[in-house]
C-alpha cells in the first residue's frame, strides 16, 4: 500500500472504532507514518484461486468487531503474510513466452512472474501440465498409445532392471505412463542441435545428450497440449 491507500485505512478504521483516534495532529502523523512503513509491502486488494480474495479493509473491520485490543499494524501484516505464503505456494511457473536456451530472459520472466503472484497482482498459475484437463480415460489410452509407438511390451520388472542401460527408452516409458509430453515426438528447434524427430539431442560436440534441450520439451508441451480442431 502507498501512503494514500495507508492514510485511508486508517480512516476506516478510526471510523468503526473511534479509540484508535489520534489525539493531536502529531500523534496522527507519527501513526500514519508508522503504518506506512509497516504495510508498505501489504496489498490493499489480491485475488485468490479459491475465490477467497485478500480485502485489507475486511481484516480491520474483523479485528474490531472481534478483538477488544485496538487494532495495530501488524493485525494486518502478519494476515497478509499468511495468505501471500499460501498463494506463493499453490502456484507452479508456467513455462513463459521466452526462448529457454536464453537463460537470463527466461530467469527474468520467471522472477517476474513469481514477482506479481507474491505481490497479488497476479493469480499463481496451476500447474494444469499433468492432466491437460483430461480425463483419467483419456490419459490411460494416452499412455496406452504412446507405449504402442515406443515398441513391444516388455514386462516391468525386466524393464526396470534394464533402465540403468537404456535410459533415454525408460525416461521415453516412464513419460508415456504419465501422460507428460515427450520431447523425442519432435525435431529439435536448438539452432545448434537440430536433432531429428526419435533421435536424442547432440551437445556442442555433436555427442548425444542424456537430456532433451528445453526448447525441445516446450515444442513437445506445446503441440501435445494444443488446442484439438474441432470434428468437421
Amino acid at each position: 500500500m502507498n501512503r494514500q491507500e495507508v492514510a485511508a485505512l486508517l480512516a476506516y478504521a478510526v471510523s468503526l472504532d473511534p479509540r484508535s483516534a489520534p489525539t493531536d495532529q502529531a500523534a496522527a502523523d507519527e501513526t500514519l507514518d508508522q503504518w506506512a512503513d509497516l504495510l508498505a509491502d501489504v496489498a490493499t486488494a489480491a485475488p485468490h484461486p479459491n475465490g477467497r480474495h485478500w480485502d485489507a479493509a475486511r481484516v480491520v473491520r474483523r479485528h474490531i468487531a472481534t478483538s477488544p485490543y485496538p487494532i495495530k499494524p501488524s493485525d494486518v501484516s502478519r494476515p497478509w503474510d499468511d495468505f501471500r505464503r499460501d498463494v506463493v505456494d499453490r502456484h507452479h511457473d508456467p513455462v513463459p513466452a521466452i526462448d529457454p536456451d536464453d537463460p537470463a530472459a527466461y530467469r527474468e520472466a520467471l522472477v517476474a512472474t513469481r514477482h506479481a503472484v507474491a505481490t497479488g497482482a497476479a493469480l499463481p498459475a496451476a500447474f494444469r501440465e499433468l492432466t491437460g484437463g483430461r480425463t483419467r480415460e483419456e490419459r490411460d489410452q494416452f499412455a496406452a498409445d504412446r507405449l504402442a509407438v515406443l515398441g513391444d511390451y516388455v514386462p516391468r520388472t525386466v524393464a526396470q532392471a534394464l533402465a540403468d542401460y537404456r535410459p533415454r527408452r525408460a525416461e521415453r516409458e516412464r513419460r508415456a505412463v504419465e501422460g507428460l509430453p515427450d520431447p523425442l515426438d519432435v525435431a529439435c528447434p536448438y539452432e545448434q542441435c537440430r536433432a531429428r524427430v526419435g533421435a536424442p539431442c547432440l551437445n556442442y560436440r555433436r555427442n548425444p545428450k542424456d537430456s532433451a534441450h528445453p526448447s525441445r520439451l516446450d515444442l513437445a508441451t506445446a503441440q501435445r497440449y494444443a488446442p484439438k480442431e474441432p470434428a468437421a
